[in-house]
This record gives C-alpha cells, structure tokens and sequence, in this order.
C-alpha cells in the first residue's frame, strides 16, 4: 500500500481569524433581519450598543496589555461576541446591563484568560449567564408582538425603554412585552395545564413560537452556510439538534400531556443559535470529530434536562458553559492515534 507524502512549500487556503468572523457575521444577518422584523426597533438599539461596548473594551484591554491594537480591534470578534450576546438577550433591556455582559465576556471571560484561542468559555454565553443570573426579571422583559393585542414599540418609545426604563406617552412597559413560549410552556406546566391546553394561546405557532420560529428558520438557513462554506463541520449542531430531539422524542412518546413535541424544542429559545453559531466556537468546543459528537450530544441532553426539571426555560447556555468545562477530558480520550501507532 502506497501513501502520497506531498512536501514545503505548501498552499495557504487563504482563511484567517477575519475572514472566518466575516462569513459568520453574514450567516448572522438573515436571522437578525427577521428579528428586527417581529420585534422592531429595540433589536438594532441594542446590537449598536453591544457592538460599541465589544469595541471600547477591547481597545482598552489590549492598550493594557500591550498588544498591537488595530490587528486584534479588527479582526471582527469582539464584534461576533457582541452581535451573539445581542441577539440572546431581551432587546428591552436596560443599556446599563448590556454594558455589563459585553463588559465582563470580552475583559474576563476572554482578556482575562490571554485573549482569542485561549479562552475555555465562549465570551458571549459568559456575558448571557452573568445577566441571567444577575437580573433574572429584566432578562424576561421580551418584546411581545403587535398582533397579539400588544402595542409595537416604535424608534421612540424603543429608546425610552432601553436608557430610561419606561416608554414615551405613559403606557406602562408591560403592554409592550409579554413571556417567551418557554416560560409560559414551564409555568403552566408546573400548574398541571396539559401541552394541547398551553399550545392552544395564540403565541404559540405551528412549530414554536409565533413570530420566533420564522427567526430560527432563518439562522437554520445561516448555520447551514456555514457548514456549505466550511467555517465550521457539521458534526456539532447536528449533535445538538440530534440529542436535543431524541431525549425530546422519548419523553413525548411517554407522556405528550406534560412533555411537549421534539419539534418544539428546536424551534423555540435559543436551539438553533446555540447549536450553528456558539456551541461550533472551534476554540471552547472539542477538537475531534468524534470529541465534537459527545460535545454536541451532551448539549443536547443538558438542554432537555434544564428544560424539563431546572429553574430555569431555556438551558442552552448553562449546556454550552457545562460542557466546555468537559472539553479537556473529551478531548484526552478522543484524540486520534498517532499514525503508525
């Protein structure tokens, strides 16, 4: 058996750390058109004061330690930290907050660990978990939608709500926001209302949530780019969205009184999002193909479980945070043979 052994000098793809932030900066814009679509203009307030705060943070850091700036503040991923923390995050919320998990992913959870490629956390889901836990009221203040009998918050009142904690013209901030889909699915479970009864509300669509299972369709459509352009490989959202929806399919098949559909989990909350574009992070994810499967599987799972019996509706990024802690272990018994050996 003959092997080709090719030699230097070789042939550089032409990838780098900018390119690769750009492509998923454009896999991103689809979803957040459609966001801005359902939820207005607090959606573009909010991405263009995460985007400034990344900005400002990483000048400063890297002006500490003494790293050439404009290399590293243009490289785009403070601004992808930024752009993912946005887009998890309730458009409604305080400026003063978005600050401060912009803040505190890019200085600790990315400068502090020696900056990009070192950092075992993804600085976004970082940011997310500080507010989340931090501020567990306002973190579920999300805009709810005109047509279901709630009013659209225009550029005005947006601003007003974002930088002063109240709309313009005195109408109170609960007629523009309402529960997420997960929340009330997790409430009225715990009051012993079945799924048929819950998903008979008008907030709920066909296959999550009206209006947000359009904005998942989207970064599906995004995600799926990316793999086609081989930013990132297939093996870790299809791990996610495979684990998510067998553990998902099981406990339907048991009980579809109390445990909602497989399909309904992908598309509501943060699923898809957290599967193509955090949990892919090629820093803070398992290296292997076969490390990569565990990893994404065992996202899926933490998903479900958070879901179903934690405290709180979503999961994903205490998934994403609890299995980057695993990495280094998956990575040691999943390395791939040295050839020969």
């Amino acid at each position: 058996m003959r092997f080709k052994i090719s030699t230097a000098p070789f042939i550089h793809q032409g990838n780098s750390v900018t390119k690769t932030m750009h492509q998923v900066i454009y896999a991103l814009i689809p979803g957040i058109a459609m966001y801005v679509y359902f939820f207005g203009f607090a959606v573009i307030i909010t991405i263009i004061l995460a985007c400034i705060t990344a900005l400002i943070c990483e000048f400063f850091i890297l002006w500490i330690r003494r790293k050439p700036i404009l290399p590293f503040l243009t490289d785009c991923s403070a601004l992808v930290t930024a752009l993912l923390l946005a887009v998890a995050i309730p458009p409604f919320l305080p400026w003063w907050m978005t600050v401060i998990g912009i803040s505190f992913g890019i200085i600790f959870a990315k400068h502090l660990y020696g900056g990009l490629g070192y950092n075992p956390f993804n600085p976004a889901v970082v940011g997310y978990v500080v507010l989340l836990i931090s501020f567990p009221v306002e973190m579920t203040q999300w805009p709810a939608l005109s047509t279901l009998g709630y009013n659209y918050a225009g550029i005005l009142d947006s601003f007003s709500i974002i930088f002063y904690g109240h709309p313009t013209g005195g109408l109170p901030l609960d007629s523009f926001t309402g529960a997420t889909v997960l929340d009330t699915m997790k409430t009225e479970l715990g009051q012993f209302h079945t799924v048929n009864e819950i998903k008979a509300k008008p907030m709920f669509g066909f296959l999550g949530a009206t209006g947000w299972e359009w904005i998942n369709l989207t970064f599906l459509l995004g995600g799926c780019w990316l793999m086609y352009k081989r930013v990132i490989t297939w093996h870790i959202p299809i791990a996610v969205l495979t684990g998510l929806f067998v553990i998902a399919s099981l406990f339907f098949i048991i009980d579809s009184d109390i445990y909602p559909s497989p399909i309904f989990h992908i598309f509501s909350g943060a699923a898809i999002v957290g599967a193509f574009f955090i949990a892919t992070d090629p820093v803070t994810a398992a290296t292997s193909n076969q490390g990569r499967l565990i990893f994404g599987v065992g996202i899926g799972l933490l998903i479900y479980i958070t879901r179903t019996w934690g405290g709180y509706p979503d999961g994903m990024a205490f998934a994403i945070l609890l299995m980057n802690m695993s990495v280094p272990v998956i990575d040691y018994y999943t390395k791939p043979q040295v050839f020969g050996h």
